[in-house]
């Protein structure tokens, strides 16, 4: 039976994602789990996070996740959501500027503001909170997804990868945005897939069948 770690630092929807991916990959088992022998067994895994990169990366330090995320990311397929996203790049302006992971080249950024739609004038709040249409590239974990569907953020900072091959996919919120990242057998996305309804539920079937390969 194929399986499933998501990794568990006591920073994000943990079950959530679970249910998800158990709802749409009723044959794989999926774990939540801190266990380094266990996270490195699996087929595949999740890297989720809600909160703050500042105390993510703490936590992820302190107990040693760190060293298992890059190990992870070097030999299968790995999905990071949010803050998980977030965490992969070499830096964050959040926390008053953060070392992350660096296994994707490039920084987070906060939104600027006074934010405004640049096609009504209208002001935006920050965080970004709600659904947005996202464009996405060619790769497996779109398939079946139709392009300008619906996900759900929340988020204050953004990814800004140096590579354009980096990106995975972009939205608008003020200005045009990485909402996604493809480099090898990592893939990551700003949004929540397991609050995205079906177009969420789908890119976590295809990530559940994903053997790595773009």
């Amino acid at each position: 039976m194929p399986s499933v770690a998501i990794i568990d630092y006591e920073m994000g929807n943990l079950h959530s994602i679970a249910k998800a991916v158990e709802h749409v990959a009723p044959q794989t088992r999926v774990r939540v789990t801190s266990d380094r022998a266990e996270i490195l067994a699996a087929d595949r895994v999740i890297f989720p996070g809600v909160g703050g990169i500042g105390h993510c990366m703490e936590a992820l330090t302190r107990s040693g996740l760190d060293q298992v995320v890059r190990e992870a990311a070097a030999s299968r397929p790995l999905l990071g959501i949010c803050l998980g996203m977030q965490a992969l790049l070499d830096a964050s302006e959040e926390s008053g500027g953060t070392v992350c992971l660096g296994l994707v080249p490039g920084e987070v950024r906060r939104f600027a503001e006074p934010l405004t739609d640049p096609a009504t004038g209208e002001r935006l709040k920050v965080p970004h909170m709600g659904w947005n249409q996202v464009r996405h590239n060619r790769h497996p974990l779109w398939d079946g997804i139709p392009q300008d569907s619906r996900f759900y953020f929340v988020h204050s900072y953004y990814a800004a990868p140096v590579r354009d091959i980096d990106w995975a996919a972009s939205t608008d919120y003020g200005a045009s945005f990485c909402c996604a990242l493809a480099r090898e057998n990592l893939f990551a996305v700003q949004f929540h897939p397991e609050k995205s309804q079906r177009a969420g539920l789908t890119l976590l079937h295809n990530f559940s069948r994903w053997d790595g390969q773009a």
